[in-house]
């Protein structure tokens, strides 16, 4: 089979149009030329290609060259990606290198316009994203979309410089991306009526329904940590032209087993009509955004995938993007590409007693309780485990584990906090993986540990670590702190030997180093840890660790 011209045949799925045909496709220069129907004798299926509609790259840990390789044999031919991790960590620059190691691959990335780097005043982060950066992004066919606008407090009060951004998004006839967790009634449909016209923080059906009324789209987001599949995916019937299927923030291991096939699976095992499912995960994203993804009409670009059976528990058999078959039966066909490393680590090593936290007097503790599977946290409250220095130590008995933001920019002492439900038993993880601003943040059962995994962060310029003692596994992420450049697959399987070591020492969540990375992210209620301390989320302020009694 020539990458110039050649024929597939099999039932064809017309997701448009609804219907499926026995028929044979003709592909010329990376263009599907004609679509005949006929009589075949092959039962395999033929369709558009998945698209993930909300996206950061970096989460993967992996540059987007090594995420394509991953993510072809799964059926996905393109993302909505949002670089605003690698923005706060380089600005401008780190979105041009996003969009050319992309270009390293035969893969449709289509990247946002960062509009909230730095994401908030409450947080020090690596660089700036301006509204003179956005309007030269603007210029780039690659950017497609003003990416998810989270400083929702500044849309409702029409803050000068949020509105200054959505106006050149309208200028430019871009859509503009949402991220209103828990906004409702009135002041989402404000949101809305000021331009905004996604949201993937949807975490209960009314709010969703909230945001439909008021003309927004709705992700259904299914990642690492945040899962709002179960929450949301009954709208779907109802509303399958305004619903889109996205990972948000997928761990390189998870991505191996899997990515927005497995929404469609599940989509499809609920009884949901197929072509609604194709829709969501096909169809939508490219008329929301203006991709020039193909959806198997004439003239299109070749973009699709071969499957097996439209039954949920489908394989997809070939992958194809612009004609060019890039993965078959689960295997990538894609080839691994060197990727030059920039970076912006400029902190000098701690000590253990740089992570005492004395207490100020008698008082109780304001805790993090973080949550499986969600990005929310909550506001507990617990007493204090004292030493005879009056240091304030992790209560392991009782999970009432150290937490700690270091700033990885500047040379200045470590945040400290506390927080519930990572059960570790010994030791600490860390990572500098921390949305949104990629601090280095750490979890651990006492200071040395805490200070040690910090330290190896600092000095191999950013990653994951988990140590125990003398037993230590890590994971460099050179580009920017935050990615490897290395094999996809070996990075998965590093990170995965993390993962375990992190629930050998005790972790009960799912994603320890995924929820680890979001403690950090201001913008989600109700409790969070920035370099500059512990942060009110639902008041937008800085709140006391500790409640004078």
């Amino acid at each position: 089979m020539s990458y110039r011209e050649f024929k597939v045949s099999g039932q064809i799925v017309d997701v448009i149009h609804k219907q499926i045909f026995s028929g044979t496709i003709v592909v010329i220069n990376g263009k599907i030329a004609h679509v005949t129907p006929e009589p075949v004798a092959s039962q395999q299926y033929i369709l558009p290609g998945f698209i993930d509609a909300h996206v950061h790259i970096e989460s993967s840990m992996l540059v987007p060259s090594e995420f394509a390789r991953l993510a072809v044999p799964h059926g996905t031919v393109a993302t909505v990606s949002d670089p605003h991790e690698i923005a706060n960590v380089l600005g401008l620059a780190g979105v041009e290198y996003m969009i050319e190691n992309g270009q390293k691959v035969p893969f449709k990335f289509y990247f946002g316009a960062p509009s909230c780097v730095p994401a908030t005043i409450f947080e020090t982060a690596g660089a700036e994203v301006t509204p003179e950066d956005i309007e030269d992004l603007f210029q780039r066919p690659e950017v497609k979309y003003l990416a998810e606008m989270m400083n929702w407090p500044g849309v409702l009060n029409q803050d000068p410089l949020v509105m200054q951004k959505i106006t050149l998004a309208q200028k430019f006839g871009r859509p503009i991306d949402g991220h209103a967790p828990g906004l409702r009634a009135e002041q989402a449909r404000q949101y809305a009526a000021a331009g905004i016209s996604t949201d993937h923080e949807c975490f209960t059906a009314e709010e969703a329904r909230d945001k439909l009324a008021a003309g927004m789209k709705i992700l259904i987001r299914e990642g690492s940590a945040a899962k709002n599949f179960e929450a949301l995916i009954d709208l779907l019937p109802e509303f399958p032209g305004e619903i889109m299927f996205c990972s948000d923030d997928k761990h390189p291991n998870d991505l191996v087993e899997g990515h927005i096939n497995q929404l469609v699976k599940r989509a499809l095992t609920r009884g949901i009509d197929v072509f609604d499912v194709l829709q969501a995960a096909c169809v939508n994203p490219v008329r929301h955004y203006g991709l020039e993804v193909g959806l198997l009409r004439e003239n299109d670009p070749a973009d699709f995938i071969i499957l097996d059976t439209l039954a949920p528990d489908f394989k997809v058999l070939e992958t194809f993007i612009a004609g060019q078959q890039v993965a078959e039966r689960g295997v990538t066909l894609l080839e691994y590409r060197a990727s030059v490393s920039p970076n912006n680590f400029n902190t000098h090593a701690k000590s253990p007693t740089d992570f005492h936290f004395t207490m100020p007097g008698p008082g109780l503790l304001n805790v993090i309780e973080a949550h499986d599977g969600q990005l929310i946290t909550k506001r507990i409250t617990a007493p204090a485990l004292l030493t005879q220095e009056n240091n304030a130590i992790a209560d392991v008995a009782n999970d009432i584990l150290k937490i700690a933001v270091v700033n990885r920019y500047h040379n200045e002492p470590p945040a400290i906090g506390f927080i519930k439900n990572f059960n570790l038993k010994s030791g600490a993880i860390a990572s500098s993986v921390a949305h949104d601003s990629h601090n280095i943040i750490v979890v651990g059962t006492d200071d040395v540990s805490i200070c040690k995994a910090v330290n190896l962060l600092i000095e191999v310029q950013g990653g994951i670590v988990a140590v125990n003692g003398g037993d230590i596994k890590l994971l460099p992420l050179p580009v920017a702190g935050i990615m490897s450049a290395d094999n996809g697959y070996e990075v998965a399987l590093a990170y995965s030997d993390l993962d375990a070591m992190s629930k050998a020492m005790g972790s009960t969540l799912k994603s320890p180093f995924m929820t680890l990375s979001f403690m950090a992210l201001l913008v989600i209620p109700e409790l969070k840890l920035s370099d500059q301390g512990l942060f009110d989320g639902n008041n937008f302020t800085f709140t006391p660790v500790v409640i004078p009694q």
